[in-house]
């Protein structure tokens, strides 16, 4: 899995952090998202898709890794 991050969609309502905090952080100067895991390990990932679903400016975007480990 890949998050992407798009802070200019990001309205600070802090979803994706409540909802997944291992991969989503706040900004303590402008309460903008802040990404701490852009590839998190597979047990977060219904978290990470429920926060993408929950954002209301749609700023989090989930794909698939490219690659192989």
């Amino acid at each position: 899995m890949q998050v992407i991050l798009d802070q200019d969609r990001c309205c600070s309502s802090g979803q994706c952090v409540l909802t997944a905090p291992e991969v989503f952080g706040q900004s303590d100067e402008d309460g903008l998202v802040m990404l701490r895991r852009s590839s998190p390990e597979p047990g977060l990932y219904a978290d990470v898709r429920l926060a993408a679903a929950l954002c209301p400016g749609g700023a989090i975007t989930v794909g698939e890794a490219t690659g192989t480990p």
